[in-house]
């Protein structure tokens, strides 16, 4: 999973002399997308008046990543921008993105989301074309292929033939190739930006204008929470199977060149990965939250009835879980406490590319409040459980400082699939309730209880019929056929480091 973001005005406004307005709407929106990924962040920008991509790119926070002169030297008046989080390829400098290639016209591109048949593809490109691949990063494998589907199999379109339905071809043969869930944003020089969304709908795209003086300026990011935080206005989401195309002189073009009735936009977008602050697909993720623990706190009360429970307080595991953990407590009628404060400098512990990182980081991104904490039974409130040692250390945290007892909530039915789409657990052997019941996994983390919410519930509360859930039920939406093969090689580049 990554964030995403692309920033386009009329050459006109970029023309007039040397402007870093785009690239520095692409590292604001960036710092607003940062949750989706720490791994590294780039930027790339295009300047109409050298006929160049200029880009920077690093290992590292948005912000340690671009200072201010690294951002001055990158003119245009269109950017794309990503922040990632490494779920295929290493997690070096050199699968970072952007990523350029020299025709046709010279593009760049960025995306989110996992291409399954990454592998197959790569050997394709090999066998067919003799291209010699620079990375392990999918990304470099579709932007050969976006550059081959633009040139139609013909000769170089020239910037006078060169049209939308040069865009649109290109599209359709990109949505009958790359198997798996994405959301991708591209440059083309001289010509302008280009985003196209995975038919399934399966990672998310939004689209928003701002106007001013009459000049209107185009972003397309990850999430909405982007173009509130630059002052854009939200228009709509991008459609499942869609592709767009914004010109040079600020032309709006679109199409849905792929229709699937079958749509399955990714649950654990409102689970655990995109900010409070967004909606995806029309549904605000915070109201979300909000329905996740009014339905938990239906399934507790059931059991502080039945006499299997008695707590005191309802806490959150900060910060993705306070949401829900309110909605419990009003539920229960008992009082909310916090008792464990995040410290906000440390990394988020579940999109860190090593289990040994992210039990580190859980010993140091969580303080106790002790006063909170000792002699309570605690119903502690979390958004999932994924490889469960996490959860462990955490409640072993509250035993240290005196919990009586603590029951588990878990806003998210039990995770015992590998995801091939985007999130980072492409092995079931990673996922403790893949063999393990509930009570057995209470057992293993040292709780009374774990209580989760069902699949029903989930639906009900994200207000989306369809959805992928396959890391839940095992229903991909689509073909998964390399999926051993991509579980085998992410292995090797985590263990590579």
């Amino acid at each position: 999973m990554c964030g995403i973001i692309g920033i386009i005005g009329p050459e006109s406004v970029g023309s007039r002399g040397a402007s870093c307005a785009a690239a520095y709407e692409a590292y604001k929106g960036l710092l607003a997308l940062q949750h989706r990924g720490q791994d590294a962040a780039g930027i790339l920008t295009y300047d109409s008046a050298t006929r160049m991509f200029a880009m920077e790119k690093d290992l590292g926070l948005v912000a340690s990543v671009f200072s201010k002169e690294k951002i001055e030297k990158l003119n245009g008046f269109m950017a794309i921008g990503h922040t990632r989080y490494a779920t295929a390829g290493s997690d070096g400098r050199r699968d970072v993105q952007p990523m350029v290639e020299g025709i046709p016209f010279g593009i760049g591109m960025v995306h989110n989301g996992n291409a399954l048949n990454y592998y197959s593809l790569k050997e394709e490109l090999s066998e067919h074309f003799h291209h010699q691949l620079l990375t392990a990063n999918d990304l470099e494998v579709l932007i050969h292929y976006w550059g081959h589907f633009l040139m139609n199999g013909q000769a170089l379109p020239t910037e006078k033939t060169f049209s939308f339905e040069n865009i649109k071809q290109a599209a359709a043969k990109m949505f009958e190739t790359v198997i798996g869930g994405y959301a991708v944003l591209g440059l083309i020089a001289g010509q302008g930006l280009v985003a196209f969304r995975d038919p399934k709908g399966i990672r998310p795209m939004a689209l928003g204008v701002r106007e001013e003086n009459g000049i209107k300026t185009w972003c397309i990011a990850s999430e909405t929470i982007a173009m509130t935080y630059l002052g854009y206005q939200y228009l709509r989401d991008v459609e499942p199977g869609e592709v767009i195309f914004i010109d040079t002189k600020g032309n709006f073009q679109s199409a849905v060149v792929k229709k699937d009735p079958e749509r399955a936009h990714c649950m654990f977008e409102w689970v655990y990965f995109s900010g409070a602050e967004s909606a995806i697909d029309h549904q605000p993720v915070y109201g979300v939250r909000l329905k996740f623990g009014e339905r938990l706190g239906l399934k507790a009360s059931a059991a502080i009835r039945s006499g299997e429970i008695a707590p005191d307080v309802v806490m959150p595991v900060p910060d993705t879980s306070r949401t829900a953990a309110i909605s419990v407590a009003d539920a229960l009628k008992l009082p909310y406490r916090e008792g464990l404060i995040k410290n906000r400098y440390v990394a988020r512990s579940f999109i860190l590319n090593n289990q040994d990182k992210r039990e580190h980081a859980v010993e140091l991104k969580l303080s106790p409040i002790v006063g909170e904490i000792a002699g309570k039974s605690i119903f502690l409130v979390d958004d999932s459980i994924v490889r469960g040692t996490t959860s462990k250390r955490i409640v072993s945290l509250l035993k240290k400082y005196g919990a009586k007892e603590v029951t588990l909530g878990i806003t998210c039915p039990p995770i015992r699939h590998p995801c091939f789409y985007g999130i980072d657990f492409p092995d079931s052997k990673d996922l403790i309730a893949h063999d393990k019941s509930a009570e057995e996994l209470a057992e293993f983390i040292g709780v009374k209880k774990v209580i989760y919410l069902d699949e029903e519930d989930m639906r009900q509360a994200i207000g989306v019929s369809k959805l992928c859930m396959a890391c839940v039920n095992k229903k991909y939406p689509t073909a998964i056929a390399e999926g051993e093969h991509f579980s085998r090689e992410r292995q090797k580049a985590r263990a590579a480091g």
